[in-house]
Parts: structure tokens; sequence; C-alpha cells
């Protein structure tokens, strides 16, 4: 088998010897390559974007040795023959700043690097901006016309997006350092990549052209893994993980397809996050890989400053479909946030409405997570959820309970303040998310409407009821209304054919900030 190419960027390093695993995304790379436009691409990060403009900048030099077998080789053998001089701009290897001035000098610096690669006569006694238009000229006069790419251009925005003022000012030095490139005829293809939009047009006001590819109907999958491609490109690993999890084809398909698949930016074609599949095939068990990889803090900050509401509400949540297009950073909503760092996405377009909800099974478990711990405090989420999972082994609901208490001990008081039955039952499904327990909440039968349905290895079925009592006296009232619901309304009666079915009221007294059952 192929190596699988977990975290490689380069796409000369992946393709230089076979070893490793390529999903040939040159076709639609092409299609951009024959243009000669600029582009501008949005994906959360993690997502291939750095990886595109690697394999577009080995197109463009013309290293036809790579693109052997691919869809691009006849092209790029063509342009072997009068190569491109590319200038590639990773902006996130600029390193951290804390000022104006040292983004400047950052700046400076990679241009240095570019103009000892290609050997050129330029002083670096000039801002930035100047230094660039100097490069591209020279480059022209003695190759032709240039190719520019520009990775994660917004890294220095929005790595200070806590910090408006801070943000702003890399904003302007950023602007200031493109805006030599409008009106530059020596240009003849620009693709620049980032996390957000939403300060595109303040940086990119010189390009009036770019076009945003983001959410094109022909370029939604440029990035990311259709369901075809997975199962075209990964046969033998697929045979694999089959054998070590015991699973069919047909199973372990669903399975990945419910954990990892799910990215829509045209709300009809679905890719997964190649990052989170390239990891699982080769540890062989489901995780949040791309959660755990680095979330980024800055990502936390922003959500409590901008008062996150509870992960429940932004499934199907309704947006215009020109929710993205804040041109500052102050006025970006929640949801657009959300939706460009990846933990949304379109699930459906309805004319100008969109509807965006969680992706896959990987990031609502991690949203809720995230949500956990930053928000509720539970810090041990993940030893309460294992707990949890360890207590439906035993079919110890007493238990469960227990650990549910146990967590709610760690919430804040003023968490508590004006809350609902729905608060306490959101709450525990983010536990069961957390521990990757299958659940429905609110779910309908043709009397009504339970509201927790825990399914458990195919073994077990808990119906939980979820009762609130403003005080302790009311708890046995609760109960039994409770008690009486789901009988009256026989909640268990769709899961007949399951081997065990078992029924509870959870009663939230308020008074004392527990469960009781």
């Amino acid at each position: 088998m192929q190596e699988l190419p977990i975290g490689m960027q380069d796409f000369e390093s992946i393709r230089e010897d076979n070893n490793y695993l390529y999903v040939d995304k040159t076709e639609k790379l092409l299609q951009l390559a024959k243009t000669k436009k600029s582009y501008f691409l949005s994906r959360p990060r993690r997502f291939g974007k750095s990886l595109t403009l690697s394999t577009l900048e080995a197109m463009f030099k013309g290293k036809a040795e790579l693109f052997k077998g691919l869809y691009a080789e006849e092209w790029v053998e063509e342009q072997a023959k009068h190569p491109s001089p590319v200038i590639k701009l990773d902006m996130s290897l600029l390193g951290d700043y804390t000022n104006r001035q040292e983004l400047k000098s950052a700046l400076i610096d990679y241009l240095e690097e570019i103009i000892d690669d290609y050997n050129l006569n330029i002083e670096l006694k000039e801002n930035a901006g100047r230094i660039l238009l100097k490069i591209i000229k020279a480059l022209y006069k003695q190759f032709g016309y240039v190719v520019l790419l520009i990775d994660e251009y917004d890294k220095p925005i929005t790595d200070n997006i806590n910090n408006l003022e801070k943000a702003n000012e890399m904003r302007e030095t950023l602007r200031s350092f493109y805006g030599v490139l409008k009106g530059c005829s020596q240009i003849k293809f620009i693709m620049i990549t980032g996390v957000s939009k939403f300060s595109k047009t303040g940086v990119f006001s010189c390009l009036n052209n770019l076009e945003d590819i983001s959410m094109s109907k022909e370029y939604c999958d440029i990035v990311g893994y259709t369901q075809q491609e997975l199962e075209d490109n990964f046969v033998d690993w697929l045979k694999k993980i089959e054998k070590e999890l015991s699973m069919s084809r047909e199973e372990l398909i669903a399975k990945i397809k419910e954990y990892y698949d799910g990215f829509s930016f045209d709300g009809i074609v679905r890719v997964y996050n190649p990052f989170s599949v390239l990891n699982f095939l080769k540890q062989g068990y489901f995780d949040n890989y791309w959660y755990y990889s680095a979330t980024p803090s800055f990502l936390t900050k922003y959500l409590k400053d901008h008062k996150i509401k509870e992960p429940k509400e932004y499934i199907q949540k309704k947006v215009t479909s020109n929710f993205t297009d804040s041109h500052e950073i102050e006025n970006a909503s929640v949801e657009s946030f959300l939706y460009q760092a990846g933990y949304l996405t379109i699930k459906e377009r309805k004319g100008n409405i969109l509807i965006l909800d969680y992706p896959n099974e990987e990031v609502k478990s991690s949203m809720d997570s995230l949500y956990l711990e930053n928000f509720y405090n539970i810090k041990d989420f993940a030893g309460f959820s294992n707990d949890i999972w360890e207590s439906l082994e035993a079919e110890n609901i007493p238990q469960i309970v227990s650990i549910f208490n146990e967590a709610l001990k760690g919430v804040p008081y003023d968490d508590y303040k004006d809350r609902d039955e729905s608060w306490y039952r959101s709450l525990f499904l983010m536990l069961l998310s957390g521990a990757k327990i299958t659940y429905f909440s609110e779910v309908h039968t043709f009397r009504g409407r339970s509201d927790v349905v825990i399914t458990f290895k195919n073994k077990l079925v808990v119906v939980i009821e979820f009762k609130f009592a403003p005080t302790s006296k009311d708890v046995d009232k609760k109960r039994q209304e409770g008690e009486d619901q789901i009988k009256s309304r026989d909640y268990a009666s769709t899961y007949k054919a399951t081997k065990k079915i078992i029924t509870a009221v959870f009663v939230a007294d308020d008074e004392t900030r527990q469960i009781v059952m």
C-alpha cells in the first residue's frame, strides 16, 4: 500500500518517489490554470489549501515528472517547455508579531529569500510592497509572465482577531503590501487562499477582478475528498480497516460517512476533511482528529467575546446567502465565523436562504467538547463521557445520573440563572456526544415526542424523559408526570425489537441543581 500523506503539504514530496497516495485534483486545478485570472479560495484549516497551491506551483514550473498518470500530465509536459516564474508566499511562515513594524520586517525577510532563490539583484532599501513589485518585474524581464500564489493570506489578521486595534494594524499593513499589485501587468495568474473571507475586501480592494470561488458549484470539491474519491483511492486501506474492526464494507463506509463526511460549500456536493480521513485510516479507530490537531486559542476567546449560543442553537440555522460578506472583522457574525472555521457547513440552499448545520459527528462532538470545557467549565468531560459509556455497558442508569451530577458541580453558579428543562437536557446531550454515544433528541412517535432516546451497540435502548422541578418539593410530582407520560404515550413501543429497553425519568431539581431519578 502507498503511504498516507498525513500532514504533508508539499506536492513534490508526495509525488517524487510515488510512495505516498495522492488523490488527483489536477483536473480542477487545470481549469483554473488555463484561465489566466485571479482567484480567492476560503476553506477551514487542514483542508488541503496549502497542498493545492503547492500543486499549482509545480504545474506552472513545468515539473512534468511529478504528474505522470495524473489528469494534468500533458498540459504540464507542454508547460515544461516554457515554465513560468512562481512567487509563492505562505503567510503562516512569517511567525508571530506584536506590532506593525514586526510584520513589515518579517515580510522583507521573506522576500529576501525569494530574491536569493532566483539570484536577483534587488536591494532591500524600500518597503515590502515596493520590493515585491521589483521582484515581479525582474522575474518578468528574465523569464516572462509571473504566477503569484499566496497561502493563508489572513493569518496575521485572524491571529489577532480578539484585539481589533492590532488586527486592523495587520490589515492596513497587508493592504499596503498587496496594493502594489493593482494594475501589475506582469502577472498572468493569482491564487489566494485563507480561512476567512470577511477581511478579503479590505486587504484586496486593489484586486477588483479577484474571483471568489469559495462557494462556487464548479470548484466546490477542489479540496477535500468526495465519496467517490474515498472509495476509489483508498481501497487497500479500507480493506485493512474492515478486517481490524470486523465490519463489512457497507458498514464501514456508512460509519466513515457519518463521522467525517458532510462538508459542503455549495449546499449540494459533500466532501470529507482529508486530515480526518487520513488519520482515521492510519490509526484504525474513530476519533476527533481534526479538532484535536490544534483548536486555535483565538477561536475560544472569540466565541466567548461574541456570546456564542449553545451548540443546539446552530442546528438547521437559517442565514442569507451573503452571510460571509462582512468587510470588517468587528461586523462578522458568529455563524459566519463558525462556518469559515469549519464548525458549520451548508446543508441546503433554498433560493437566497442557506441552511447551516454541523457537517458530521466529529465536528458536532468537537463543538460539544469545546462548549463543555470552555463555557460550562467541565474540564474532565472526556472522563465523564468514558464513565457514561461504561455505565451503559453495565446497563446502570442510576450511575449515569451520578456522573451527570458530578459534571453539574463544575458549572459556574451564574450559568444556572434562568435555566429550564431544555438547559439540563442540552448539557446531558453534550456529554453523550463527547462519549460518541448514539442518541436522538425529541423523537416523534404517533402519540407524542420523547425527550431523549439512546441506542447503544444494537442491544440496548434507553428512553429518557426530562422534567424540571423549580424546587425540591416538586420533584415527586414531576417524576410521576414523566412516568405517566412515557407509559400513556408508549414511547418505548417503537423499539420492541431491541433486546432490552429501559425507561427513565430525569428530574432536574433546580433548587439543588442536581438530577433525581
